[in-house]
């Protein structure tokens, strides 16, 4: 059976940074724990977020990032990352993108989670980093991340492992959507087989029928955060 190893669960409440002369808020500087952790339907006990539009909520409770990408930011930025280093909640090893697909039910602890979306980085990541181009180098490599959305609450430690229960039978990987989503954006048919997902979270599923109908959507603001600036 499919698993993934649970190496740090991070969580971290909003704080003010300044950034081009103006305060911003972000929760993208998360903290390992090592006490297990209430999961609920929106986050873990002691975690929040800052930008709801793009963070957060019932299909983006929680957010993966894999261990296996750190070596390749390490070197871009020449320093250690920390556990976290990327806002994620759960730093995770054997579950890559390429690996998981939409819909996919895992077993976290006494919680049971489901995968509903690719990860879309953000420009807080250039503000922790001083990288503006960051979040689009994050983009164009598919070193996303993802999001989980949870089925059943419960406690989670970081001894638990991420364990699957049931793959989603149309196979949509994450790593694909990402492909439709930020290279292949004229590839209707694509974009038709992830809209057969139920599973895939709203703001997706609204982003892919909008591109449908001819509308290619801006993703400038998420990127840069020219709006908030």
């Amino acid at each position: 059976m499919q698993s993934g190893q649970i190496i740090s669960i991070n969580v971290g409440k909003p704080e003010q940074v300044e950034h081009k002369g103006k305060q911003v808020s972000t929760a993208i500087y998360k903290q390992p724990v090592t006490d297990p952790l209430f999961l609920s339907k929106v986050n873990f006990d002691g975690d929040g977020q800052a930008d709801l539009v793009h963070h957060g909520g019932v299909d983006k409770a929680v957010c993966v990032y894999p261990l296996e990408h750190y070596p390749h930011w390490e070197q871009a930025l020449q320093t250690e990352l920390a556990y976290g280093a990327f806002g994620e909640n759960l730093t995770t090893r054997g579950l890559l993108e390429t690996d998981v697909c939409i819909g996919d039910i895992f077993k976290l602890g006494a919680a049971t989670v489901q995968i509903s979306q690719p990860r879309q980085p953000c420009y807080k990541l250039s503000i922790r980093y001083g990288l503006p181009e960051m979040p689009l180098h994050i983009q164009q490599l598919g070193y996303t991340g993802y999001y989980l959305r949870v089925l059943e609450e419960g406690v989670v430690s970081s001894s638990d492992s991420l364990v699957k229960l049931k793959g989603h039978p149309k196979a949509i990987t994450v790593a694909f959507a990402n492909r439709l989503m930020h290279h292949d954006k004229n590839d209707f048919e694509g974009i038709k087989q992830v809209l057969e997902v139920e599973e895939l979270s709203s703001s997706w599923r609204r982003t892919f029928s909008n591109r449908l109908k001819g509308d290619p959507g801006d993703s400038s603001e998420r990127l840069t955060g020219k709006n908030n600036l």
